[in-house]
């Protein structure tokens, strides 16, 4: 035992034989770190449902040992008096360049993870455009602080530096003030799922048909006069927009139209509800209804609201009932007036 405790106390009084221990200690710390995330936490990772573990997970062990051998060497140079800080500033600029290569592999991955699987789960191509952007992005975010964190590390003054690269940003984001505008609308559309390709839509300015894409920098909108419009994103993003897919696919025909003043109303909701059911897209839950809305100036009026399945028939349907309607209230003999007007003429004499 005392033979040990003098072993000890000779290698703690030896500044050298202290690092080499701790170096050691370090490496064996750092070996056992690694071993256990890959036999062991690695393994676990596989069995969940989530691959966000296994990214990160793999990642880690790949760097862990440097971080750890890293760790341990700026701690036993702290047992030297050394005279300069150049040791520490070394170890502390590989640890930042290790870990801003781990923090790179994770972007890529995650990246490529969403590119390769979470793509198929939208009909949107904006997502397939967005990530890599801002993939990009976050790149130059790691670089420009590791590049920061260095030159703190090594007292260099970067000031001027920075204040060059605010000017010169402020100037660039002036530039492409528009363009950046539209692509933040982008991710904008794709998070909050405001529509996908093939809902049709209204826009708040009348344009109406169904998205073909939704891009980086702008919509496509097909007409139904087979026209395709490209809209900004940037717009849209901040558009009162129409929806008719939402939120589900069926949707509320009416069909407006008058009769003539004594006639039955009852009678007339009778037969025009009767020829709205006899249409083959006009569907039984929500019932149709036919309801009796004013008395203008030359007619009562009437509108006729019936439901499809889906909003693809709605144009067709309404030209169904309106023609159903006009066929059943002639066959009823039940008048469909016009605007009339008395003119009163005074004579010369």
């Amino acid at each position: 035992m005392d033979l040990i405790n003098e072993a000890i106390q000779f290698i703690w009084e030896n500044v050298a034989l202290r690092f080499l221990t701790i170096l050691i200690i370090t490496i064996i710390v750092a070996f056992l770190l690694k071993v256990i995330l890959k036999t062991v936490l690695k393994p676990l990772t596989k069995k969940t449902k989530t691959k966000v573990d296994d990214i990160v997970i793999s990642s880690l062990s790949s760097i862990i040992f440097y971080v750890i051998l890293l760790i341990g060497i700026k701690i036993g140079l702290s047992q030297f008096q050394l005279t300069t800080n150049v040791f520490h500033n070394l170890v502390d600029t590989l640890l930042i360049l290790i870990m801003s290569v781990f923090l790179l592999k994770i972007i890529n991955r995650f990246a490529l993870l969403w590119l390769k699987e979470w793509k198929f789960k939208t009909k949107t191509t904006a997502d397939e455009r967005l990530i890599p952007f801002l993939q990009k992005i976050l790149k130059a975010i790691v670089i420009i602080l590791s590049v920061i964190f260095i030159f703190s590390g090594w007292n260099i003054d970067i000031s001027p530096l920075l204040a060059t690269a605010g000017i010169a940003g402020l100037a660039i984001g002036l530039a492409v003030k528009d363009s950046l505008s539209n692509i933040l609308g982008g991710l904008q559309l794709v998070l909050d799922s405001t529509f996908k390709v093939g809902d049709k839509v209204e826009l708040e300015s009348g344009e109406m048909g169904v998205v073909l894409d939704i891009g980086l920098r702008s919509s496509k909108l097909k007409t139904y006069d087979n026209e395709v419009i490209h809209i900004p994103n940037g717009f849209l993003a901040n558009a009162k927009i129409k929806n008719f897919t939402h939120p589900d696919d069926s949707i509320r025909v009416n069909v407006e139209f008058g009769v003539a003043y004594g006639s039955d109303t009852e009678k007339v909701r009778q037969v025009v509800l009767e020829s709205i059911k006899n249409i083959d897209t006009v569907i039984e839950e929500p019932e149709p209804v036919v309801q009796f809305l004013n008395m203008s100036d030359s007619s009562l009026d009437f509108v006729g609201r019936a439901w499809v399945k889906k909003y693809t028939e709605a144009y067709s349907t309404k030209l169904k009932m309106t023609d159903e309607i006009y066929r059943a209230l002639n066959k009823a003999g039940i008048d469909i007036p016009f605007p009339t007007r008395t003119v009163y003429t005074k004579g010369i004499e």
